[in-house]
């Protein structure tokens, strides 16, 4: 096992991050329990429209709200994945006011999932990543 993967499993280090690129986090998921799922927010102008792509790929049950108290609620069951844990990658997102409170959301929910021994990981890709820390010294 690699060491990504061991650092992807370990539910004491979920949190929000930033990286490059996803090829190595894809890679070291190959035949993982963790649920991979990547939520493309280029062009994503405002709350509703971040949240509706949010929700299309995390196939959000129809009980989705479309506001961010809805969006934690979603983050914090997750359910009806049946996934051991989370790895959300989040490419083309911009620095935005609305950006920053889906940042605060991630956080709270990695926490939620901490306290249950749970993984999750919401991962920023690309140049445009905000100021994170960074998943992994890349190569």
């Amino acid at each position: 096992m690699g060491k990504l993967l061991q650092r992807l499993e370990d539910a004491a280090k979920s949190g929000v991050y930033r990286s490059a690129h996803a090829r190595d986090i894809g890679d070291a998921l190959q035949g993982s329990a963790l649920m991979l799922r990547r939520i493309d927010l280029a062009g994503a102008a405002g709350k509703e429209a971040m949240l509706e792509r949010i929700a299309r790929a995390l196939d959000f049950p129809a009980w989705f709200g479309g506001n961010w108290d809805a969006l934690e609620d979603c983050l914090g069951d997750l359910s009806w994945t049946g996934a051991e844990g989370h790895v959300l990658l989040f490419e083309g997102a911009a620095a935005t006011e609305e950006h920053a409170t889906l940042v605060d959301v991630l956080r709270s929910a990695a926490a939620f999932w901490t306290a249950r021994k749970r993984p999750f990981f919401a991962v920023f890709i690309g140049a445009q990543a905000p100021r994170l820390p960074a998943l992994y010294r890349e190569r």
